[in-house]
Parts: structure tokens; C-alpha cells; sequence
């Protein structure tokens, strides 16, 4: 055999060992690549994504839409062969496992916890665009989550609205810890709380829940890194009451970073004429009740899905500016946003083609 031919068969036989080896060699990290993007202004599997009744809404055009991220599942093990095409390609983005799933998260556990903030998400979109819009919400604090074996087990439940603490009014969700901590591990604190079943039958009545009960709770010693304080092993929260109904319909997305896009989506339809003036924006970020804007993951992946969809300008949040423009699709502006008026003043220049005063994202931030 001519040494040419058998050199050219030992490369080849080597490549392909080479190519099989990766195949089998498993690696500790998962992809994330482009997931879909819906118009919040517009209907999704037959329906409106946002329902608004008790209240007059108006017609508009254009685009709000929310962008969202594919993930292989916490139990995928990704070889070598597709971690190397994944770092190759422009539409997906490989990345550490635990980056997505970490202390050993299962992909239940990650499910649960999405739906968690993706309905927490819809809640402060509500509240954000009512606040903007100057519309009156009540809120109150509540019980979110109980941790189980935990000194409140089957004494506090989730819902259950937190009126005071030893006798101290509880205003916002960190009053709570505050009064809490003011014990020592294996004192008593005193809840006034209002049973979630009957807050929820005065809601229902459209009245004000005004029955309360004392309920006494033994503090136990923390055991997390901070530092060592009384705890009873709840989470507290705030849960609203909307003057009317504002209904999110998206089904199988979950996380809270479509809250800014919903908003918008929400202050658009109770408001005459259009946001965008007929413009396609699309855009990201989580949102809080009191409109501020915060970062979210997989940025880079939600452009390139926004702009294969035609998006044209796309609301980024301030800290995932940088992150954002070190690739940005061809064709696609990035809006820097820091607050949901920011993300209107923007819309304002986009409708009015003032595009040269638009705040826009670059590597620096």
C-alpha cells in the first residue's frame, strides 16, 4: 500500500475514533438555544394571552413580545461532540450544568420553582403597569411558602395574610424577619394573621377580611451560612387586589422574565392608541411591584429569537446590555431599560421615529 494512501486510512481511522470517543465521553454541561417568542398584544393557541375584563381596554397594532429560552432537561448528559458543535454555533449556548440546575436541582424541583416565579412575574406586571397607569391596588403581606419540619408547619399556612408581629403592624414582607429577630432561638413570637381561606372567601365577597387570630410559634436556631438568629421557617410575601380582572394566558413558559413584556402588554391595551405604533418590539427582563427592571439569563439566545422572527428593537435590562451587545443579531437595535418608564419613553421614540435619542445597549453596558 503507497504511504500516502495508508497515512490518509490512519487519519481517517483516527478521526473517527476520535469522533466516537466524543460521542461516549460524557461532559458537565447543558444547552440553551432560542425558545419561542409571543406577542403579548395578540392571541396564543386561540386566545388572548391578555384577557382584561371590568374595565375599557382599546385596539392597537404592532408587537410586545416576550422572549423565552430552550434548555436540555436537568437529567440530559451532553457528550463531548455536542458540547464542541454547541460552542461552535451562533443559536445555542452551552453552559455549565449546575449554571442551570444547581445544588443537584431535578428537573421537577426546577419546573415547580419556574412556575413559582413565572406566576409572581404576571402578579407584579399587573401591579407595575396599574402603578403607572395611576390606578389604586391594595396589597398586603402574606405567608408565600412554609418550610416543612419547620416550627410554623401546620400552624402557618401559604396565603395566610400577616397582619402584625408581637403586636407590631406588618407593613412590607421585611418587617416580618425583622421582628422575627428581634428574638432569641427558643423564644415565642406571636402571628396576628388572617386565615388564607377566610381572606380568600372576603375576596371572593369583594369585602375586607377583618377576622384575625393569634397563633404563637416557637423560634428555632438558623442553620444556613449567614449569621446564627431565630427563625420560624417562612417565607413572606405580598399578594393584591386588582379593582378588576387581568388575566395571563400562556401556558408551558415558566421563570419570571417575561414580567416586563406583560406590563407593557397590559398599560398598552388600557391605553388609547399604540405603544408601538405598529413597530415589532420584543423584549425581556423580571419586573417588580414597583416597575424596576432586573436581569435575566440566556440574553444572547433571546435576541437571536427575537430577531428571526422580525423583531426590530428589543428592551434589554441594564445589566444584560453588555452581555447582549457583545452579539446582537444583525438588524436588531438593543433598548437599554432600567424601569418600566424608561421602557415607555422608549416606545414613545420608537412610534415617533425619534430613534437617535433611544438609550441603546453596548459592550460596556
Amino acid at each position: 500500500m503507497p504511504r500516502r494512501t495508508a497515512t490518509m486510512l490512519a487519519s481517517t481511522l483516527m478521526l473517527i475514533a476520535l469522533l466516537c470517543a466524543g460521542v461516549f465521553i460524557k461532559v458537565p454541561y447543558s444547552e440553551m438555544s432560542p425558545g419561542p417568542t409571543v406577542n403579548t398584544l395578540d392571541d396564543n393557541d386561540g386566545q388572548p394571552v391578555l384577557q382584561i375584563s371590568g374595565r375599557r381596554t382599546y385596539p392597537t397594532t404592532g408587537h410586545l413580545n416576550m422572549t423565552t429560552v430552550r434548555v436540555t432537561s436537568a437529567d440530559y448528559n451532553m457528550n463531548l461532540v455536542e458540547a464542541v458543535y454547541g460552542w461552535l454555533a451562533h443559536d445555542t449556548k452551552v453552559v455549565p450544568h449546575d449554571t442551570l440546575y444547581p445544588d443537584g436541582k431535578t428537573e421537577q424541583q426546577s419546573t415547580q420553582e419556574n412556575a413559582e416565579e413565572f406566576s409572581q412575574s404576571q402578579e407584579s406586571a399587573r401591579v407595575a403597569a396599574l402603578k403607572e397607569l395611576g390606578v389604586p391596588v391594595k396589597s398586603w403581606v402574606i405567608v408565600s411558602t412554609v418550610l416543612k419540619g419547620s416550627p410554623a408547619e401546620g400552624k402557618l399556612h401559604a396565603g395566610d395574610v400577616i397582619k402584625a408581629v408581637d403586636g407590631s403592624a406588618v407593613k412590607v414582607p421585611e418587617d416580618v424577619a425583622k421582628l422575627v429577630t428581634k428574638h432569641k432561638p427558643g423564644e415565642n413570637v406571636v402571628f396576628t394573621i388572617v386565615p388564607a381561606k377566610e381572606q380568600a372567601a372576603a375576596e371572593k365577597a369583594r369585602k375586607t377580611a377583618t377576622a384575625t387570630k393569634d397563633v404563637t410559634i416557637t423560634t428555632t436556631k438558623s442553620r444556613d451560612t449567614g449569621r446564627e438568629r431565630a427563625i420560624v421557617g417562612i417565607s413572606a410575601g405580598t399578594d393584591h387586589t386588582f379593582p378588576f380582572t387581568i388575566d395571563i394566558k400562556l401556558a408551558d413558559v415558566g421563570g419570571p422574565s417575561a414580567g416586563l413584556m406583560f406590563a407593557l402588554g397590559i398599560y398598552d391595551k388600557l391605553t388609547p392608541g399604540s405603544l408601538t405604533g405598529g413597530t415589532f418590539v420584543a423584549g425581556t427582563g423580571t419586573i417588580d411591584d414597583d416597575g424596576q427592571v432586573g436581569p435575566i439569563g440566556g440574553v444572547e439566545m433571546k435576541t437571536v429569537g427575537a430577531r428571526s422572527k422580525g423583531a426590530q428593537y428589543f428592551l434589554t435590562p441594564k445589566d444584560n446590555c453588555a452581555a447582549a451587545a457583545n452579539d446582537t443579531p444583525e438588524g436588531l437595535t438593543l433598548v437599554k431599560v432600567n424601569t418600566i418608564g424608561d421602557a415607555l419613553n422608549a416606545l414613545k421614540d420608537i412610534r415617533t421615529g425619534k430613534t437617535a435619542d433611544l438609550p441603546k445597549c453596548t459592550t460596556k453596558g
